[in-house]
């Protein structure tokens, strides 16, 4: 596996590229152009200057994540081709700067969601919570004053100005789309730019809905082994892929991450992994904890060694993590507990990997 960690780019993280290159066993960094809107092109000067910025640290820029799909292409609007045009330009450019995997997701309107973004643990740290009766009750618009007010001045990846701003719009066009139609919709996209992804060779890597069940009425679809398959199955290109997050697959708890990881790593469908831990306190409430087994739900061992089994070799990062030792930042996008996340799951890696040379 290639261990890389997430940075959204000068101006848009805290954390300056000189730390991440000080996380042992860190080869590269996951990033994007979060100031361009939805739809555009990302410029090939842009991304030339980002390739040379990483790259000066020692680091390299190999996955995207993400550039995001217009909300027209999901809903299948007549304008939706003007937007497949320009997200293929997009990966035309990426290609030039030597980018390998895109990571992206089809969720409606919002990427995300969390009742609290700053939740205080018993040992002093706050991490993101998801409470469902919280989220059934509260009115979308409300939780993203919520989250402004959380986020520590940060923009958030999926609750972006230009998406908010429409929010309740957009909702409202959700109801005159059915589950069926939108997986037609998915299947448009997918068959549209795929063709080019294999051209530029780049992989899409399409990340799970988070949480994984429908939230304020809108389709959720990337939720469970069977919706995995079929949606690999619309196109069976081996470039159209998945980024397996094993917290936004695993908060539901029929979801067996370890086969889920050995069924479709081994058939070489997935590009990218956001491996982190959680703790649930029921069915369909939990917080996101440290990575460690101990720490959460998840034995971690068991889906490292899913991926270790299957010979990954792809793309890993730590996902969200705690605010530790009085850091403040991006709600779950902290320097310090991910860094230890990286640290422990390369430790896992490296002992999984002794104990099958000497069996």
């Amino acid at each position: 596996m290639k261990m890389v960690f997430r940075w959204f780019g000068k101006g848009f993280d805290k954390i300056p590229l000189e730390y991440i290159r000080q996380i042992p066993g860190i080869t590269g960094v996951v990033t994007s152009l979060m100031d361009i809107p939805v739809g555009e092109v990302w410029p090939l000067e842009r991304v030339k200057v980002l390739k040379e910025e990483v790259e000066s640290y020692g680091l390299k820029v190999e996955v995207i994540e993400s550039v995001n799909i217009h909300e027209d292409i999901k809903l299948g609007e007549k304008t939706r081709d003007k937007y497949i045009e320009a997200y293929i330009n997009t990966m035309e450019n990426l290609s030039q700067i030597g980018v390998k995997v895109i990571c992206y997701n089809f969720m409606p309107v919002l990427d995300w969601a969390r009742s609290d973004l700053a939740r205080p643990l018993e040992d002093g740290s706050n991490t993101m919570a998801y409470n469902h009766e919280y989220i059934l009750k509260i009115d979308p618009s409300n939780l993203a004053n919520r989250f402004s007010e959380q986020s520590n001045g940060f923009e958030l990846p999926g609750w972006e100005p230009d998406r908010l701003k429409e929010m309740s719009v957009t909702i409202e066009k959700y109801k005159n789309v059915s589950e069926e139609q939108y997986w037609k919709n998915i299947k448009y996209f997918l068959d549209s730019v795929i063709p080019y992804a294999e051209k530029y060779d780049i992989k899409l890597a399409i990340h799970p809905d988070d949480p994984p069940w429908p939230i304020f009425g809108l389709p959720r679809v990337i939720t469970s082994r069977e919706n995995i398959r079929k949606f690999l199955d619309l196109n069976k290109s081996p470039y159209n892929g998945l980024t397996l997050c094993t917290g936004s697959l695993g908060a539901n708890k029929n979801n067996d991450i370890p086969a889920i990881v050995r069924e479709f790593v081994g058939e070489g469908r997935v590009h990218f992994a956001h491996i982190r831990n959680l703790k649930f306190e029921s069915d369909k409430d939990f917080y996101e904890s440290a990575h460690l087994s101990q720490c959460g739900s998840f034995d971690m061992f068991e889906i490292v060694k899913a991926f270790y089994d299957t010979k990954f070799t792809g793309y890993v990062r730590p996902d969200h993590g705690r605010m530790i030792w009085g850091e403040t930042g991006r709600p779950g996008y902290g320097l310090y507990d991910r860094a230890l996340g990286a640290t422990y799951l390369q430790g896992l890696w490296e002992a999984i990997d002794k104990m099958s040379r000497k069996s």
